[in-house]
């Protein structure tokens, strides 16, 4: 069959359903007025940067009717001043150079937008418009129109009443500047410059260097202080009790110092040991807050829902302003955001969001319908029973299985090596001091001094935050999402994986279909595909888009009966499609998802659905079953079980009809057979499961949709690169010990010459920091090694 790829968004088109204009096929009128859009208005470099770099426009419609209230959209603005708003807008399908230059040349396409600028790496787009010659509304349609539709949900409502928390910065701030200034008025004691106006005024330069360390002293390094007593008083030794004690130490020594007159102190070590500490521990954060990872129901849900007035207007309100007794109109494939009584005949709900299925349930007039359904069909009327914060989701997400704090079951690397690191450190120390205080008191507090400065674990502490963020961001990129550093660690300990096999190790995004009977001739195709025209059945849409393109006919008589299927008449004859109870003279295969089909009562035969497995599943198993013992945990039947065991290897168990509750059982009685777990999983009927494994990864379609409790969110188009994040999690731990093992060695060293007291505190300060220097380069270049040796760097 002769196949084209789309000019404008490259999805491959069969030629004789293919668009042609300007000598350039296209899939559909869509892609063809996007590529007008960008002619007419001199865009059309847009395609001179990347081949076929666009997506299929949406039809959005009345979808963002919501921002007709000013209210509502005065929210979602960044700035606001007359004849200037400025709004940031997330767009998911920012990936080429392409789509930065057409969104930042958007003012070429609305004159009402006077410049644009994106964010690449967090896909978003920065628009400073006129409110006087375009609406938000409108620069939402545009985007929509060229194929940049935009992410607007209750969560970018929320965002505008956070608070962020600056503290660190601060702090960071103050120590950069006591560091510099400290080092500065030091100068002249590095020198050792005699000049008379030095020795005069040599005891206040000492007492402003004293003064300018007080602030980084006690407040950019009172974070340590703070977590070194609460680990004391927890009963715990971890990795800060040593940093904090060097610290205090070495104040204590320089203030010793400059009272007796002993020397100008070490009050530049010190500053510049908090600053240096601090920066990295603020890499640390800004790496996992780059990952906006913790998702709840605010995610998904819609800025706002039309609400039906008492005089029978349809207004667009915030979710959180609907309140019980309200009346909503809830559109086809709109979501349900809150619990409610449905007012209308009958519907069919999609609960896949809260259930993983994506059968509809039917529900009738007065029946309960709950937050996270997504209305299929015809427009409905629902009466609210509760607020949005009130609602089923809400209550859902606060179970317990879902909100398990995983610093309370989970001993890092780090606090391994610090329980034993911290003690011994202490009673070398204090070993010394007391052998050296008998032989010269000078020297056993310079030895004392000496070895908590030269053995402060910087290095310790700074290797494992370094590596893990930079495997955290190396993964990022590669869509692969974590929560937070210690699932790398977790997945360096996994030998048993799980895999869900629905919408997992299956792709929810295309169907393999297949007709079996009667082939349908041309004209049969066209009746077909007229009378599927009218349904919202989810294997009437597969099996629509699935026909090639014909002529629109009128349908008349049409029914579409809940559970069964849709009949009526097209240009004359009559059809049914539908289930085989439904469809006359038709069979239904038990373990087959098939929809039948008859014209004028004459059986032709029935589409069968086969399900799609992801691309690389074999090759992917076939690497994992090397180190790890698999596992397919399906809710289906066993009509999938003969094609699995041909196309997975030996070894692999297969097990079925398994409810969310069971599956939760199974992950448990794995774990007590002394397995460490990992869940591959999809959708909230895998939560349970998901948040009981030992490490819960969500593969998701769409990864800026809600996601179920879980460690980590893998993007669908990287499920085949499961086995190198595995092996890029246990390189990771490699690289973090070999560091540990070079720290400990040069504390090691350190050590044996601070204790006989060959080690000045002021050698010990220099040589601290150079050590920490090292220890983070040499974990930075052997992470990015093993990123590039899995050949995805």
């Amino acid at each position: 069959m002769d196949m084209h790829a789309c000019y404008h968004c490259g999805i491959d088109v069969v030629a004789k359903d293919e668009i042609l204009y300007d000598e350039k096929a296209f899939c559909c009128n869509g892609c063809k007025t996007v590529y007008e859009i960008f002619s007419l208005n001199g865009l059309a470099e847009y395609y001179n940067f990347e081949k076929a770099p666009g997506a299929m426009p949406g039809d959005v419609r009345s979808k963002y009717d919501f921002l007709d209230n000013s209210a509502i959209a005065d929210r979602l603005l960044d700035f606001k001043e007359d004849n200037t708003h400025i709004v940031t807008l997330y767009i998911p399908h920012i990936h080429c150079s392409s789509c930065i230059w057409i969104l930042e040349n958007l003012s070429r396409l609305c004159g009402g937008v006077s410049s644009s600028q994106v964010n690449f790496p967090e896909k978003k787009a920065r628009i400073i418009f006129n409110p006087g010659l375009v609406t938000l509304k409108q620069i939402v349609h545009l985007l929509s129109a060229i194929g940049y539709e935009p992410y607007i949900s209750l969560e970018n409502y929320e965002n505008r009443r956070k608070k962020v928390s600056r503290e660190l910065i601060y702090k960071l701030g103050v120590a950069f500047f006591c560091f510099g200034n400290v080092m500065l008025l030091s100068f002249p004691e590095y020198f050792e410059v005699e000049e008379y106006w030095l020795d005069h005024y040599r005891g206040f330069f000492r007492w402003l260097i004293f003064a300018l360390s007080l602030p980084s002293f006690l407040y950019s390094a009172s974070g340590y202080y703070i977590t070194a007593f609460k680990s004391i008083r927890a009963g715990v030794l971890t990795i800060d009790i040593p940093i904090a004690l060097g610290i205090v130490v070495m104040f204590i020594r320089s203030t010793v110092d400059i009272i007796f007159g002993l020397g100008q102190g070490f009050f530049d070590s010190l500053t510049g040991l908090v600053f240096f500490m601090l920066l990295g521990r603020l890499f640390q954060q800004k790496t996992y807050n780059f990952l906006s990872f913790e998702r709840d129901f605010r995610s998904y849900f819609p800025v706002a829902v039309t609400k039906i007035m008492a005089g029978g207007a349809e207004v667009s309100v915030p979710v959180y302003d609907v309140a019980a007794g309200d009346r909503l109109l809830i559109r086809n494939q709109e979501l349900i955001p809150v619990d409610g009584i449905l007012m209308s005949d009958s519907t069919e709900i999609d609960y896949s969001f809260v259930t993983g299925e994506a059968v509809p349930v039917t529900k009738y007039s007065g029946d309960k319908i709950y937050a996270g359904g997504k209305q299929a069909g015809k427009v409905i009327e629902m009466e609210v029973l509760s607020s949005v914060s009130q609602s089923y989701l809400t209550q859902l997400w606060s179970n317990d299985v879902f909100t398990k704090n995983d610093t309370q079951h989970y001993k890092t690397l780090t606090d391994t090596i610090s329980h034993y690191f911290t003690p011994v450190l202490i009673l070398i120390a204090l070993a010394s001091f007391s052998i050296w205080i008998f032989i010269d008191v000078t020297t056993a507090f310079n030895v004392f001094t000496a070895v908590l400065i030269v053995a402060c674990p910087c290095a310790l502490a700074l290797s494992a935050p370094f590596t893990l963020g930079n495997v955290l961001r190396i993964m990022g990129n590669r869509k692969f999402y974590l929560k937070n550093a210690t699932v790398i660690e977790r997945l360096a300990k996994i030998d048993t994986i799980v895999f869900d096999k629905t919408g997992t190790i299956t792709t929810n995004r295309k169907s393999a279909i297949v007709f079996e009977g009667t082939a349908p001739d041309e004209k049969q195709f066209i009746l077909i595909k007229n009378l599927l025209r009218g349904s919202n059945h989810p294997l009437s849409r597969m099996i629509y888009d699935h026909l090639p393109t014909v002529p629109v006919l009128p349908v008349t008589d049409f029914e579409e009966i809940t559970g069964k299927g849709i009949q009526g008449r097209v240009d004359g004859a009559f059809l049914k499609i539908g289930s085989a109870l439904f469809v006359e003279d038709a069979q239904q295969g038990a373990l087959q998802t098939c929809v039948h089909v008859s014209i004028n009562k004459h059986y032709l035969g029935k589409y069968i659905f086969e399900n799609q497995y992801r691309n690389g599943l074999k090759e992917l198993f076939g690497a994992l079953g090397k180190n790890y013992k698999l596992k397919i945990l399906s809710g289906d039947n066993e009509g999938e079980r003969s094609v699995l065991e041909q196309l997975l290897p030996k070894g692999v168990a297969l097990i079925f009809n398994k409810k969310p509750e069971e599956k939760l059982a199974y992950i448990k009685e794995l774990q007590h057979r002394g397995c460490n777990v990992m869940m591959v999983g999809d959708g909230l009927n895998d939560a349970g499961a998901l948040a009981q494994s030992n490490t819960g990864i969500s593969v998701s379609e769409d990864v800026n949709v809600f996601s179920p409790a879980c460690d980590g969110i893998l993007d669908a188009s990287q499920f085949r690169r499961i086995a190198y994040f595995m092996r890029l999690s246990k390189n990771t731990i490699r690289t973090i010990k070999m560091s540990f093992a070079l720290s400990l060695l040069y504390n090691v060293v350190g050590l044996s010459f601070a204790v006989i007291g060959q080690l000045m505190p002021l050698t010990a300060a220099i040589i601290m920091p150079l050590s920490t220097i090292t220890i983070i380069s040499f974990v930075t270049v052997m992470s990015n090694w093993y990123a590039k040796r899995g050949g995805m760097y």
